[in-house]
């Protein structure tokens, strides 16, 4: 039986100001009418009914992504008491999700997602959804999707394949080892390779398999599961569960399941594909997506005025922005906060952020 878990709980503040606290990335509207969350819901729904689609979330964010996807059942938006990263996150829904199918006797996988991912060709991402659940399914494997790089891209991770022949699309292959971000030289070494895919954070696998991954490689979390189990068990949900457990998540390590579990596992397939996928990261990933005009310039939402400006980002609702002899520039308003960054320094936002947060103290 196929579920989905949709990892929401990230704060998206690299695309400060328009990314809040309260309404992260995956709350707004970047490519459509639609939120990206809402994207990522209707992109499985044709696989996987809304009772078995579950959202992690944390307090701040949970009420918006209730109002958000009023179709997907109150008790399956899991609260995690505090934040302790992906390997926490993930064991914790899992333990839900088995808890709540356990009784129809069935093997029960998990796709986990980012709720803020772009996927362009969305049929070929449920056929390879359905390939990987039974491959996990059928031999006990955890699998990943794995991106064909068309450039040496420093800000992902890599998965290096075990094979001597050239990857094929949509096959299905056993990852010799993950790869932290590279250096540029290093990353066109991987692409010129043939043999090393982006990590796209996607994972398949059966609820049994992941708790025996985490019992060799992670059993400190193990431990800690055991102990939510028997809380989970009472019936305990909601806020409820919360407080109940709150003292229990202060335990667990604050690691990523990447670190704790994909780097070390022994049985990690990955299945290669072109599925028009971008993790948008940053206010410089739009260049990837949208159409710039004649001068390079893209703009969202907003009327501009430009002269001798050129390849700029602006994104400013019901405002007139005026561009004079810059280029290069991200210039974003939302409310009262106005940013203005060299595209070189998108990944810096989030310092930015920081200070801001601290004078609004």
């Amino acid at each position: 039986m196929l579920t989905a878990l949709i990892m929401a709980g990230g704060s998206g503040e690299r695309f400060w100001p328009l990314s809040t606290p309260t309404k992260p990335k995956q709350l707004l509207s970047l490519f459509s009418e639609k939120s990206m969350i809402r994207e990522t819901v209707d992109r499985i729904l044709p696989i996987i009914d809304v009772d078995r689609i579950f959202i992690a979330t944390n307090i701040l964010q949970a009420r918006e992504i209730k109002k958000e996807l009023p179709d997907i059942p109150k008790e399956n938006i899991i609260i995690e008491p505090l934040f302790k990263d992906t390997a926490a996150a993930i064991g914790y829904t899992s333990l839900i999700i088995e808890e709540r199918f356990k009784n129809l006797g069935e093997k029960i996988e998990v796709i986990v997602l980012a709720s803020d991912h772009l996927i362009k060709e969305d049929k070929k991402f449920r056929d390879i959804i359905l390939k990987g659940a039974k491959e996990a399914h059928e031999n006990s494997t955890i699998v990943t999707l794995g991106i064909k790089p068309d450039k040496p891209e420093t800000g992902y991770g890599y998965i290096e394949v075990g094979a001597s022949e050239n990857l094929v699309l949509d096959e299905i292959y056993k990852v010799r080892r993950f790869r932290e971000k590279p250096n540029k030289e290093t990353a066109e070494q991987y692409v010129a390779s043939g043999k090393y895919l982006w990590n796209s954070g996607m994972f398949l696998f059966t609820t049994e398999t992941i708790f025996k991954n985490f019992e060799v490689l992670m059993p400190e979390h193990t431990e800690v599961f055991n102990e939510i189990r028997k809380e989970i068990s009472k019936g305990l949900i909601g806020q409820e569960l919360n407080d109940s457990i709150k003292i229990m998540f202060e335990k667990f390590e604050k690691i990523s399941i990447d670190f704790g579990i994909m780097e070390y596992s022994k049985n990690i397939k990955v299945i290669p594909v072109s599925i028009g996928w971008n993790d948008i990261g940053s206010f410089t990933a739009l260049s990837e997506v949208f159409q710039s005009d004649e001068t390079g310039n893209i703009i969202r939402d907003t009327k501009v005025i430009v002269h001798e400006a050129s390849n700029n980002i602006v994104i400013a609702k019901d405002y007139i922005i005026s561009l004079l002899g810059v280029k290069n520039l991200i210039v974003v308003k939302n409310g009262d906060n106005i940013l203005i960054s060299h595209k070189d320094s998108a990944q810096d936002i989030k310092k930015i952020v920081t200070k801001y947060n601290e004078i609004k103290k």
